[in-house]
């Protein structure tokens, strides 16, 4: 199985929804807490092309996006081949 990472914030809907669907999907990502900044956030900033919001998912060296473009892929069906990678 591929590696998971995904940063959160406290009281995040969207991160919370994000989780949810890899449970569902049986996985435990790697979850760092970006709610008071810090080196973390830059280094998510880094990698998500400038993105600041969250949750920021990535499946290996990948970078999905946001917790709609994580739905958005599994409903087109391509989360479980990157998942099982």
């Amino acid at each position: 199985m591929a590696k998971v990472e995904i940063y959160t914030k406290a009281f995040c809907p969207y991160c919370t929804r994000a989780m949810r669907l890899l449970a569902d999907k049986g996985v435990t990502p790697t979850e760092y807490d970006i709610t008071f900044g810090g080196a973390q956030r830059q280094e998510m900033i880094g990698r998500a092309s400038g993105r600041t919001t969250v949750p920021q998912v990535f499946i290996g060296d990948r970078h999905i996006g946001g917790s709609d473009d994580l739905a958005a892929l599994d409903r087109q069906g391509g989360l479980d081949p990157l998942l099982a990678a």
